[in-house]
C-alpha cells in the first residue's frame, strides 16, 4: 500500500548546524529505512535558496519529490531548536511557512485515485489551507497514523481531539496523554484509565504512550502491552519519537504481533537519540 506522509518540512535550526527536519519527513524517512518502497511525502516548501537545499536533501534521503509543492509567496519551514539539560528539545517554530498552504488538488493528483494509508500530526493543521487537505485525506485513507506532537500555541485541543477520531494508530507521550484527558473532560492522573477512555470515545484502535527512559506502552481493544526501553546514552532526542513511530507503523502494516512491534519501536527510538539529527543513517537492526 502506498503509504502517505503529510504535513510540515523544517530546517531544524541549532546552535552549530541546521538539519532537515520535520515530522512527517522524518517518519518517511525511517519508513524507507525499514524497507517500506511505496512512500510519498506530501508537503510544500518557498522559492528560497533553502527550498533548492530542502529538495536535494530529500532526494538524498530516499525520498520522492513528487508530492513536494511549491508557493512563490511564503518562505520555507524553519525550526529553531535549544537542547535542554534535561536532553528535551524546546522549538520555536517560525510562522507563516510554506507547508501552511499545502494545496489539495495536487495531494489528490499524487494519490489518483490508489488506496493509501495517512501519516499525519497536528502542527501542520494550524492554518485552514493545510487543514483542509489533511481533512480530505483523513476521509481519502484507508488507514490513518497520528502522531500527537504537541507543540503550543499551535497545536489547540480542538485540532488534536478532532484527528483522534477514528483512527488506526495513535501515539503521543505520556505528559501529552494527561493532557489531552484533561481536554477530552476525563479527570484523574491515572494514564492507563485515560487511555481506555479515549480509545472508546475516540474509536481508536491502537494508541502508543512514549516514556521516555521508561519505554513505552500501548493498548488496543485486546489490552495492554508494555515494553521496558533500551539504554542509551542521549545525544539529542529530536527524531526519536519519529523513528519509534515509523516502527510501530511498519509493524501494524506487516501485521506483527504488537509485543513485536513495541520492541523494534523502541529499538529505533533508543538508536535515533543516541545519534545526533533526526534521520542518521540507520543500521540493519530489527
Amino acid at each position: 500500500m502506498l503509504i502517505v506522509s503529510v504535513g510540515e518540512v523544517v530546517w531544524d535550526v541549532f546552535a552549530a548546524r541546521q538539519v532537515l527536519g520535520g515530522a512527517p519527513v522524518n517518519v518517511a524517512y525511517h519508513l524507507r529505512a525499514m524497507g517500506l518502497a511505496e512512500v510519498a511525502v506530501v508537503t510544500r516548501i518557498g522559492s528560497d535558496p533553502l527550498a533548492e537545499e530542502t529538495l536535494r536533501c530529500l532526494a538524498e534521503m530516499g525520498l520522492p519529490l513528487a508530492g513536494v509543492q511549491r508557493d512563490a509567496e511564503l518562505p520555507t519551514g524553519r525550526v529553531k531548536i535549544t537542547i535542554g539539560a534535561d536532553h528535551e528539545p524546546c522549538f520555536d517554530i517560525v510562522a507563516p511557512a510554506a507547508w501552511d498552504a499545502i494545496a489539495r488538488r495536487p495531494a489528490e493528483a499524487l494519490i489518483d485515485a490508489r488506496p493509501f494509508a495517512l501519516v499525519f500530526g497536528t502542527l501542520a493543521q494550524r492554518d485552514p489551507r493545510s487543514r483542509a487537505t489533511i481533512g480530505f485525506l483523513r476521509q481519502k485513507a484507508s488507514a490513518r497514523f497520528y502522531d500527537v506532537n504537541l507543540r503550543p500555541p499551535f497545536t489547540v485541543a480542538p485540532l488534536v481531539l478532532d484527528s483522534l477520531r477514528d483512527t488506526d494508530l495513535v501515539k503521543t507521550n505520556g505528559v501529552e496523554l494527561l493532557q489531552i484527558g484533561r481536554w477530552a473532560g476525563i479527570g484523574g492522573g491515572d494514564k492507563k484509565m485515560i487511555a481506555q477512555q479515549l480509545v472508546a470515545q475516540y474509536n481508536i484502535a491502537t494508541l502508543a504512550v512514549t516514556e521516555g527512559a521508561a519505554g513505552a506502552w500501548l493498548l488496543t481493544a485486546e489490552g495492554c502491552c508494555e515494553h521496558a526501553g533500551f539504554p542509551v546514552t542521549v545525544a539529542d532526542s529530536v527524531g526519536a519519537g519519529d523513528a519509534f513511530f515509523a516502527a510501530l507503523i511498519e509493524g501494524f502494516l506487516h501485521d506483527r504481533p504488537w509485543a513485536e512491534c513495541l520492541a523494534r519501536a523502541n529499538q529505533r527510538g533508543s538508536y535515533v537519540a543516541g545519534q545526533h539529527g533526526a534521520t542518521p543513517p540507520m543500521p540493519s537492526i530489527a
